[in-house]
C-alpha cells in the first residue's frame, strides 16, 4: 500500500484495515473507525450542501469535542479549512478570529452559546451558527439530514498535500493573532516524524488532554489518527481527570503542559496509581520550573520526553528523550530543548544578518523541515518575513546550539511570553494599555512565576497630571483581553529604558526579575 499523502485517505485507510476498532472515545461513548468515517463523510456532503467550496473556513468555538476533528477531516475531503478559536480569548478577540479567518459555518458549544449571540452582528461573514452538545443541540441534527458523501462527490475536491484543512492562531507581534494554514504535508510530516520518535503504533492509546485550538491538541490528535491508534479525549485539562484517565484507560501516549503536571503532581494519592501502560509523558509548550521537573520525574519515571516546537512547525522539532532525564551525568541538559527530531534541521543564525553563528554562540532559532505551515492567511509579507526562499522559518527564539547537538532556548527574539503554555505577546497587551487616558508610556515583560512558568508583566509611566490605578487597569485589561494575558502585576515607572534610537530595552527591564534562576524556556 502506498504512503497516504493527505488526511482523508489516512481515515479511509484505517477504516478499511480496523472498521470496528475503537477510533476515539469520548465521555463515556466510543466511536469506531467505521463510524468515524461515516460521520466525516457526513459532514464533508453537508459542507457541500451549504454551498461550501475549496479555499472557504468554518470556524469552531468550543471545548474539546469530537466533533471537532470530525469537522476538521471533514474539511481535509472538501478543500475547506477549520479555524479552531481560542476558547481563553475575550469577545473583541473572538470576533477579531472569526471575521479574520471569514468563517461562513460557525460551530459553537453550549458554554459559548450566549456570547456568540451577543456577538452575532459583529459577524458579518457567518452565515449560520450550529450549536454542538447540550439540550439545544444542532449539529447531530445536521449530519443526520446528509447522506455520506458517495465516490463521486468524494471527488469532486482532491485533496492535495499542500492544501490548508485547519487554521490554528498564533498571538501577533503587531497586536493581532495570525492565522497559521496546516497543511496536509506538514502534518502528515509532523506525524511520520514523532510517531516514530515516540514508538506510537495502532496499538496505542493516546490521551488528548491540550485543547484542540493549541497545535499541542489538534496536531497531537491528528499525530494519534494518523497511525491507527485509539485517542482518549478530554473535554478540559483537569489535573485529577487526567491522572485518573491515565490509569483508567491504560493511556499509553499524552502531551501535556508544565501547568498541568505541577498540578497533577500535588493531587493526593497520585504516586499510588497504576501509570504501568505509559510509554511516552510529552510535555512543552512553557518553562518547567525544575521543582516540577523533579517531581513529575518521581511519578513519572523513564517515560518524560520534552518538547520544543511552535504552530508554524505543525507541532514538535525537537525533543529531549527519557534517557537525557535519567542520567546524572548529563543533567544539565535538562535546561536544554534537545535534539532535533527525524526529518527536521535546526541551525543558529544571526538574526541581523542571517549567517550562522558559531557553535554554542547565540542567535535566533532557524527551522526546515517539510513540517512548515502554508504559510500566514492572509498576510503574504509576514509570510516572506518568517519564511527564507530556501525554507528555513525564522522561529523568533533566541538560543544556542552545543557541540553535541543540543539547543537551548534562552530568550526570545519576539518577546514572546509563554505562561501554561499559552503564547502571550506583549504588543497585544501594550496596545490595550496604551488606549488608557492615564498611561503614557508602556512595556510588558515576562517575569518568572512557580506555577505558570512565566507571567505579563506591566512597566507603566503614568499620563502627565495622572495617577495610575492598578487595580482599574486591570479590569480594564480584563474587559478587552482574555485573563491569561492580562498583566498579574504592575510597575509604574517615571521613564522607560530606551537605546539611541528609541527602542525600549526590555531586556533590561526583565533583568532584575530573571537573576539567579535557571531560565528554561521550551
Amino acid at each position: 500500500m502506498s504512503t497516504p499523502t493527505d488526511c482523508t485517505a489516512i481515515l479511509a485507510s484505517w477504516e478499511a484495515q480496523r472498521p470496528d476498532a475503537i477510533a476515539i472515545a469520548f465521555g463515556g461513548s466510543t466511536w469506531t473507525w467505521a463510524e468515524l468515517a461515516g460521520r466525516v463523510r457526513r459532514n464533508a456532503a453537508a459542507q457541500r450542501a451549504a454551498g461550501l467550496i475549496p479555499g472557504d473556513r468554518i470556524a469552531v468555538l468550543d471545548l474539546n469535542h469530537p466533533s471537532c476533528l470530525e469537522l476538521t477531516l471533514a474539511c481535509a475531503q472538501v478543500g475547506t479549512a477549520n479555524a479552531v478559536v481560542n476558547f481563553r480569548l475575550a469577545p473583541p478577540e473572538i470576533v477579531y478570529v472569526i471575521n479574520d479567518a471569514r468563517a461562513r459555518i460557525l460551530f459553537v458549544g453550549p458554554e459559548f452559546a450566549g456570547i456568540v449571540e451577543k456577538l452575532r452582528e459583529e459577524l458579518p461573514t457567518v452565515e449560520r451558527v450550529i450549536r454542538i452538545g447540550g439540550a439545544d443541540d444542532e449539529y447531530e441534527a445536521w449530519l443526520a439530514a446528509h447522506e455520506p458523501d458517495a465516490d463521486a462527490d468524494a471527488e469532486a475536491h482532491r485533496a492535495t498535500p499542500d492544501d490548508c484543512f485547519v487554521q490554528l492562531y498564533t498571538s501577533g507581534t503587531t497586536g493581532f493573532p495570525k492565522g497559521t494554514m496546516l497543511t496536509h504535508r506538514g502534518m502528515l510530516a509532523h506525524a511520520r516524524n514523532s510517531a516514530i520518535d515516540m514508538d506510537l503504533g495502532p496499538d496505542a492509546r493516546v490521551q488528548v488532554a491540550m485543547p484542540l485550538f493549541h497545535v499541542g491538541g489538534t496536531s497531537f490528535a491528528l499525530l494519534g489518527i494518523s497511525v491507527g491508534a485509539r485517542l482518549v479525549m478530554m473535554r478540559l485539562p483537569d489535573p485529577a481527570a487526567a491522572l485518573e484517565m491515565l490509569e483508567a484507560e491504560r493511556i499509553t501516549h499524552t502531551f501535556l503542559v508544565p501547568a498541568l503536571l505541577a498540578a497533577m503532581t500535588k493531587i493526593p494519592g497520585a504516586a499510588e496509581r497504576d501509570y504501568s501502560a505509559l510509554k511516552a509523558l510529552s510535555y512543552g509548550a512553557s518553562p518547567m520550573p525544575l521543582p516540577v521537573m523533579r517531581a513529575s520525574l518521581a511519578l513519572f519515571p523513564g517515560v518524560m520526553r520534552q518538547v520544543y516546537g511552535m504552530t508554524e512547525q505543525s507541532g514538535a522539532v525537537s525533543t529531549l528523550g527519557p534517557a537525557d532525564h535519567s542520567d546524572p551525568a548529563v543533567a544539565h541538559r535538562l535546561v536544554s530543548a534537545g535534539t532535533p527530531v527525524r526529518g527536521v534541521e535546526i541551525k543558529i543564525c544571526d538574526p541581523g544578518s542571517g549567517e550562522p553563528v558559531p557553535t554554542g554562540a547565540p542567535g535566533e532559532i532557524w527551522v526546515r523541515s517539510e513540517q512548515v505551515m502554508g504559510g500566514y492567511w492572509g498576510k503574504p509579507e509576514a509570510t516572506a518575513a518568517a519564511i527564507t526562499p530556501d525554507g528555513w522559518l525564522r522561529s523568533g527564539d533566541g538560543g544556542h546550539m552545543d557541540a553535541d547537538g543540543y539547543i537551548y532556548v534562552t530568550d526570545r527574539i519576539k518577546d514572546m511570553i509563554i505562561s501554561g503554555g499559552e503564547n502571550i505577546y506583549p504588543a497585544e497587551i501594550e496596545r490595550v494599555l496604551a488606549e488608557h487616558p492615564s498611561i503614557d508610556d508602556v512595556a510588558v515583560i515576562g517575569v518568572s512565576d512557580e506555577k505558570w512558568g512565566e507571567v505579563p508583566k506591566a512597566v507603566v509611566v503614568a499620563a502627565p497630571g495622572t495617577i495610575v490605578d492598578t487595580q482599574q487597569m486591570l479590569a480594564w485589561c480584563r474587559e478587552r483581553l482574555a485573563s491569561f494575558k492580562c498583566p498579574k502585576s504592575f510597575d509604574v515607572v517615571t521613564a522607560l529604558p530606551r537605546n539611541p534610537t528609541g527602542k525600549i530595552l526590555k531586556k533590561d527591564l526583565r533583568k532584575p526579575y530573571w537573576e539567579g534562576r535557571e531560565r528554561q524556556v521550551v
